[in-house]
């Protein structure tokens, strides 16, 4: 599950953090880099136990409904549709999730009010009146409700993004990306699999874990390399007065030029400067991207990249 795009980010994060706090050593930082990867792994599993959290919220407020002093017709005979979703009953006893849930501290059920108010906000859009209106009734459909309710509902979210705010200090940056890899298992679920469905995995391969490392090594062992060639590509510019994160991207983006030669050029530099957009000040997506360009034409003046 963890791509490059997010060890991108929390090398480029915990890089900030090292260099602010001085104190740290740099096994220290490069432990907190695998740390705050595997906390994106945590929340992958806690988003996707948020809809069978939702379901059962539901399941709970049809079985108080019945016991209204006068309940209406609609109490007594409700359309559980939504609450028999075959997607949600698969998603629920998946060996994987059931055995991560045991272990975590964490428990939807604390956030009832969340629960509600989300639940209310489905209940009243055209997706939910579709679904629990359609004459037909399939797992595809139940799999597609939730791929269509969690794209609409949990992507933006202000009140999850509070409550994962107080839950841990990672989960707002990881929320976006996390978001693209449940929705990815959400349309690989497969009704003949059963509860030992797989997950993703949190690392496709070992690759990615020795891109993690070597990228924050390289990091820091060639910072003074880095930060002169942003010196020599921004003449009109005092280092000193540019935006910290500014300098810590371009850092990381230099050393992975520098250090994995098989990463197409345009690939690296798009990926910091699209963290430098969203990261760091309004101007310096530009910014990093013009600095980052010099910097590639006089690597390759140089000989020392033949990167295009």
């Amino acid at each position: 599950m963890i791509n490059r795009v997010l060890i991108r980010l929390k090398v480029v994060q915990i890089l900030y953090a090292y260099y602010k706090n001085s104190g740290k050593s740099v096994k220290a930082a490069e432990d907190e880099v695998f740390f705050s990867l595997s906390k994106a792994y945590d929340l992958y599993h806690h988003l996707l136990l948020l809809m069978p959290a939702i379901t059962h919220y539901a399941a709970d407020r049809i079985a108080f409904n019945r016991t209204k002093l006068r309940p209406t017709e609609a109490d007594l005979n409700p359309n559980t549709k939504f609450i028999d979703n075959r997607f949600v009953a698969q998603l629920q006893v998946n060996e994987q999730l059931v055995k991560f849930a045991e272990k975590s501290k964490i428990n939807w059920v604390d956030y009832s009010d969340f629960l509600r108010r989300t639940l209310d906000t489905i209940e009243a859009s055209d997706i939910y009146k579709e679904y629990m209106e359609s004459p037909t009734d399939s797992y595809e459909e139940d799999r597609e409700l939730w791929r269509k309710l969690y794209k609409t509902f949990i992507f933006e979210n202000e009140d999850l993004d509070s409550i994962l705010e107080e839950l841990s200090l990672y989960w707002n940056d990881d929320k976006p990306i996390v978001d693209t890899f449940v929705v990815k298992t959400i349309k690989r679920f497969d009704e003949e699999e059963g509860a030992e469905f797989k997950l993703l995995p949190e690392y496709k391969d070992l690759d990615d874990m020795d891109f993690a490392r070597k990228l924050f090594r390289a990091s820091i062992a060639n910072a003074d390399i880095c930060r002169n060639l942003m010196s020599d590509s921004s003449k009109h510019w005092d280092m000193s007065r540019l935006a910290f994160m500014d300098v810590v991207i371009m850092q990381a983006a230099i050393a992975e030029v520098l250090t994995f030669p098989n990463i197409p050029l345009n690939v690296t530099l798009n990926e910091y400067v699209e963290i430098a957009k969203y990261y760091s000040t309004p101007k310096s997506g530009s910014f990093v991207n013009g600095i980052l360009d010099g910097v590639a034409k006089k690597l390759r003046e140089d000989g020392k990249i033949d990167k295009k």
